[in-house]
């Protein structure tokens, strides 16, 4: 009788204990919520769009634009970068002088509105058509693709043609890349999105002084603000998390049409960040630009974000292919002629 009563006891115990640590979760979590509420009404200020908003089948895209130019450069980012304007401003800076730059920030990024869409590559390039469109923006356009980006590039090629002149991958993922990449946990992506959304990631600011744009760059004390002010509201959003889940289908319907030939100029990183080695990661390009009759790479020993790592050599050399590109449009139009 006396063990039962013990056992007893000691489930009591054990329950007011779990019982206990869950309020304290439930009041922690709270308390983040609360205080996450707090800075974004602080940041709204900060949180004001840089470029210009487009509407696009029924929702709000951002679309930066600087330059001008005998060219337009159309720089599309990467799975879950959060400000794709300021992320690629080191290097499309030292472009605009000479060209037309368009930075299009898909839904769910940067100051573009976080719709729940689906992400399927035709849907992502009608999007991104639209915008520039809505921008005032013509082509043909030059594609600076950024990391899975590199998808819908391909895909842009291949399906208007007309549209491309020429690709700047900016280690671009092709879809071989992606035949034995592990997607990451869904379950994980949801966490890390509930971090966001409660703020919870704010008691761990290496998170965004981690950021590439943000520890690397040229960004000023300023931009650096906006960033944060950005990152907070959009991290592992909506859109970014579907995207993610569509990327291996994405990659299959680019394999299964022609390989675009355009010219193509692709800088490839050491493959820190992608969660693939070094060798494995520059083979997938190697091989992808053996069946490209124009094509150049340039390997660079930094990570993933190259644009933020080696921009000036990035812009140097970008700008070299650009004028081979516009010499060689200026023959084929008096050949015509």
């Amino acid at each position: 009788m006396g063990i039962g009563k013990k056992k007893k006891r000691t489930w009591k115990r054990i329950g007011t204990t779990i019982g206990a640590l869950i309020g304290i979760v439930i009041v922690a979590v709270a308390g983040s919520y609360i205080h996450h509420k707090v800075k974004l009404n602080q940041e709204a200020r900060l949180f004001q769009p840089l470029g210009r908003m487009v509407a696009v089948d029924g929702h709000q895209m951002s679309v930066y634009t600087e330059g001008s130019g005998p060219a337009t450069l159309v720089f599309l980012a990467g799975g879950g970068t959060v400000s794709p304007i300021l992320d690629f401003r080191s290097l499309y800076s030292r472009l605009s002088d000479a060209y037309r730059v368009a930075v299009v920030e898909r839904v769910g990024y940067g100051f573009s509105e976080a719709a729940d869409v689906p992400r399927d590559l035709d849907t992502v390039l009608e999007e991104t058509r639209g915008a520039l469109r809505a921008a005032g923006e013509k082509g043909p356009y030059i594609l600076f693709p950024h990391s899975m980006s590199g998808l819908e590039a391909l895909y842009w090629a291949q399906k208007y043609p007309e549209e491309v002149s020429g690709i700047v991958g900016l280690d671009p993922a092709v879809p071989g890349a992606y035949a034995d990449a592990k997607i990451p946990n869904k379950l994980l992506l949801e966490l890390f999105s509930f971090g966001a959304k409660t703020g919870i990631t704010r008691f761990i600011p290496a998170l965004v002084q981690g950021e590439p744009a943000h520890e690397a760059g040229t960004l000023t004390a300023h931009d650096k603000e906006i960033y944060k002010a950005v990152y907070y509201r959009r991290t592992e959003t909506r859109p970014m998390i579907t995207e993610i889940e569509s990327v291996k289908d994405n990659a299959r319907q680019v394999n299964e049409r022609p390989l675009p030939q355009v010219p193509m100029l692709f800088f490839t990183s050491n493959g820190k960040g992608t969660g693939i080695d070094t060798a494995d990661w520059q083979h997938y390009q190697i091989e992808f630009l053996t069946h490209v009759n124009d094509s150049e790479q340039v390997v660079l020993d930094c990570g993933h974000y190259v644009q933020d790592f080696k921009y000036e050599q990035i812009a140097r050399e970008s700008k070299a292919f650009i004028e081979h590109l516009m010499a060689g449009s200026d023959a084929s139009e008096s050949d015509e002629v």
